[in-house]
């Protein structure tokens, strides 16, 4: 299957990383290139791979699909709706740990040493990032990111485009409201509504 990857920034790289990993444990992927609209970054190389050109130059090269590698989670979202027409694949490390139940949806990144466990569901375009663990039957809503480290608790909702940060603990059951946000090290033990940021240990919101 040959494969564009959509944005050379950081996250670009980590998810180049995981599909090389892939490709070694024997899925057949092909990797095209990046295309990126940071004009500086075309031409450059990122991990081997050469950043082709601008996204509007996707239908000039072949593949069969693509995934959508941007670190901020609103702006993948809006690539994703901007390529809505395009198959979206994967991209999930050997090294994740995954029960057999769990569902991961087109366009969703579970990074290296990640734990999921049973019943748990990671949406379109969610991210699973290095060493995090998801207790069982949690949700991840599309276009979220769940931190390097980040633990969660069993049952916990992280709602559309939320970001918990770096070393995050959520107590389980919690609801994480959408596009809200989690500040690194904090421990959230109550639902954080929509579109707030909450920080500390217990958690809080930021005045």
């Amino acid at each position: 299957m040959k494969v564009v990857i959509i944005g050379a920034g950081g996250h670009g790289q980590v998810v180049a990383d995981i599909l090389f990993h892939m490709w070694t444990k024997g899925r057949d992927l092909e990797l095209m290139g990046f295309l990126d609209d940071m004009p500086e970054r075309i031409g450059t190389s990122v991990l081997g791979l050469k950043v082709l050109g601008p996204v509007e130059q996707l239908d000039d090269i072949g593949h069969e699909a693509i995934i959508v590698a941007m670190d901020d989670n609103r702006a993948r979202l809006e690539m994703a709706r901007r390529l809505h027409d395009e198959p979206m694949i994967n991209a999930i490390h050997p090294s994740a740990v995954l029960a057999p139940d769990v569902s991961i949806k087109p366009g969703g990144v579970v990074c290296a040493g990640a734990v999921v466990n049973p019943g748990t569901t990671v949406e379109r375009g969610a991210i699973v990032n290095t060493g995090a663990t998801v207790d069982h039957n949690s949700t991840l809503c599309e276009y979220s990111h769940v931190g390097p480290g980040v633990n969660l608790g069993d049952g916990v909702h992280v709602g559309t485009g939320a970001l918990v940060g770096l070393g995050a603990s959520v107590i389980p059951q919690v609801r994480l409201g959408d596009w809200s946000v989690v500040g690194a090290g904090a421990v959230v033990t109550r639902d954080v509504p929509e579109k707030e940021t909450w920080v500390g240990v217990p958690a809080r919101k930021l005045s």
